[in-house]
Formats: C-alpha cells, sequence, structure tokens
C-alpha cells in the first residue's frame, strides 16, 4: 500500500519570503543564531517518549547520530523537524490524516500507519502557531471531505448538495429574499439555466467539468517500480468515491484514497483485493491500463 497525492486548484505553492541579508561580517552568526531558536529539540529527561538510537525513518539521507529521535506508535523513529515537514506536507496536498510514509524494512512497501493527531501534536513538538494552522486546515479538509457544499454566488452562504448526481442547487436565503425560486449550477457558480435534474452541465456557456477535463488531458506516466506499466494517466478519480488522485511513482502500484480510504489498484482502477486476485502488487494488472476515465463516480456515503 503506498500514499497518495491529491491534485487540487485550491493548493497553493508554499509562500516565500525574502529578507534583507545582513552584511557579510554578520551574516554567518545571524544565521546560526536564528537556526538555533528555531531547531526543534526533544527534552531528554521526557520519560514519557521512547527515545532510540538509530536512522531518522522520515529521511532516508539521515546520518545524525547526535540528535535525539523518538519513536512513534507504529515503531518508526523521526526527529520534531521530520515529522512537522512530513505532517505539514500532507496538509499541504489536502490530506488531514497523518500517515507514516516510512518503508518497511527490506520492502518498497509504505507503513501507512495513521497517527493520531494528539501523537502528531506531541511528538512534533508543535509550537501554537503550528497547532493553530494544523487544527484549521484540518477542520476545514475534514469538513470538505465529508459535506458537499459551496459558498452562494450571490449571498455567500454556505450550502450544502444532497443530491450528489444533481448540479441543480436551490439557495434557501435568496429565495427567501427575492421571493422567488433561486437556484445557482454546482460546477459553474452562475445562475441555473436550462432543465435540471442534470448530472452534466447547465445551459451556461462554459459550463464544463474541470475535473472531468483533467481527466481526459492529463499526460501520462510510468510506474518505474512496477513491471511492465507504461502510458498510464497520471491521474485518476479514485473509483468509490471520485476523488482525484495522483501517484507518486514509487513503490507498489496501489494507491489509499485520502478521502474515503479505500485502496484500490492506480493502473486498472480496481480495488485492491479484486486487483491482487490475479496479480500481484509490482506486477502489471491482468486487465491491463485501465483508459482514462470519461465519468466521475458519486460516493455513496452509506
Amino acid at each position: 500500500m503506498k500514499q497518495s497525492t491529491v491534485d487540487t486548484p485550491a493548493c497553493l505553492p508554499p509562500l516565500v519570503i525574502s529578507h534583507s541579508p545582513p552584511c557579510e561580517t554578520e551574516k554567518s552568526n545571524t544565521m546560526t543564531t536564528q537556526q538555533q531558536e528555531e531547531e526543534k529539540r526533544y527534552d531528554p529527561g521526557d520519560s514519557t517518549l521512547k527515545f532510540v538510537n538509530r536512522q531518522d525513518d522520515l529521511d532516508p539521507l539521515d546520518d545524525d547520530t547526535e540528535t535525539l529521535k523518538a519513536e512513534m506508535s507504529c515503531g518508526h523513529a523521526v526527529t520534531p523537524e521530520s515529522l512537522t515537514g512530513w505532517c505539514r506536507s500532507l496538509l499541504d496536498q489536502s490530506q488531514f490524516k497523518f500517515l507514516c510514509p516510512a518503508l518497511e524494512d527490506g520492502t518498497f512497501v509504505k507503513c501507512g500507519a495513521e497517527w493520531s493527531y494528539q501523537e502528531v501534536r506531541r511528538l512534533a513538538v508543535l509550537t501554537t502557531e503550528e497547532m493553530e494552522h494544523f487544527e484549521k486546515t484540518m477542520a476545514a479538509l475534514a469538513a470538505a471531505t465529508y459535506c458537499e457544499y459551496k459558498s452562494c454566488p450571490v449571498c455567500e452562504t454556505f450550502v450544502e448538495r444532497e443530491d450528489l448526481t444533481n448540479l441543480s442547487v436551490l439557495c434557501t436565503v435568496c429565495t427567501a429574499d427575492k421571493g422567488q425560486r433561486y437556484e445557482f449550477c454546482w460546477q459553474c457558480l452562475k445562475q441555473w439555466k436550462g432543465p435540471a435534474p442534470r448530472s452534466d452541465r447547465c445551459d451556461n456557456d462554459g459550463c464544463i467539468n474541470q475535473d472531468l477535463e483533467l481527466l481526459k488531458n492529463c499526460e501520462t506516466t510510468s510506474l518505474p517500480q512496477v513491471a511492465g506499466v507504461t502510458d498510464c494517466p497520471s491521474i485518476r478519480a479514485c473509483p468509490t468515491c471520485g476523488q482525484r488522485v495522483e501517484h507518486d511513482k514509487t513503490g507498489c502500484k496501489n494507491i489509499l484514497c485520502p478521502r474515503c480510504n479505500k485502496e484500490f489498484c492506480f493502473v486498472c482502477l480496481k480495488l485492491k483485493e479484486e486487483c491482487l486476485e490475479t496479480s500481484s502488487y509490482f506486477t502489471a494488472c491482468s486487465a491491463g491500463v485501465a483508459p482514462r476515465q470519461t465519468s466521475i463516480p458519486t460516493w455513496n456515503r452509506n
């Protein structure tokens, strides 16, 4: 099993802040002081943590034998810095479940154990500012995952879409204010035009499903560690819930959907159990590469 990355236009690139550099005579000392102030360390006297003297499992290039490392509940070793960095990267990829990315001994299979936020908060030694960022981001991502809601384009009230097969959505606030029924398109966010219910588009010009266009037109990719897999679409929709995911091209061909938590094969789009009946984690699927998806599955949460 491997961890997925989520492709979403809501993700922003890292913010790069440029500071005026200190003069050359002060630069080295200033950077050293800042790094010492910002670097996180475990308290060696903390008897509630299990300390280990081995490589940081989140950093394969780690050769630091002096920095104190602690063991997570799954048995893998981390430092506060590496754990904070990994969990931040998951949040940046719209994932609010913290899964261990370390490889199991002697394999290319990732651990995949889920860490609780309480464990992450403690072993990552999160600052007050980091805790605020983590908790606000996690709450927003969880709401977006388990609820279908958007802001009404007129009154900006949050509206939940109950029928996931119908793009025509009623805003009760605007309906009450206007004294007549007001519906907008979930896809293009314009006032609804044309017959309803409808699942593909409304009659407004330019109303297209951007997710579907991406699935149809994305580039192809290969999975270097899976024998015989080339020319596979680089972006897929989860066959269970429709979440867009992208394989990071490491490990086996299976991927864990961060939305519905189902594991499926990125190549043939079958659930893991069905795919592995006729193939293995690192061999080509018996059914070959599934073609580009022309529709997005609707998630039935029941």
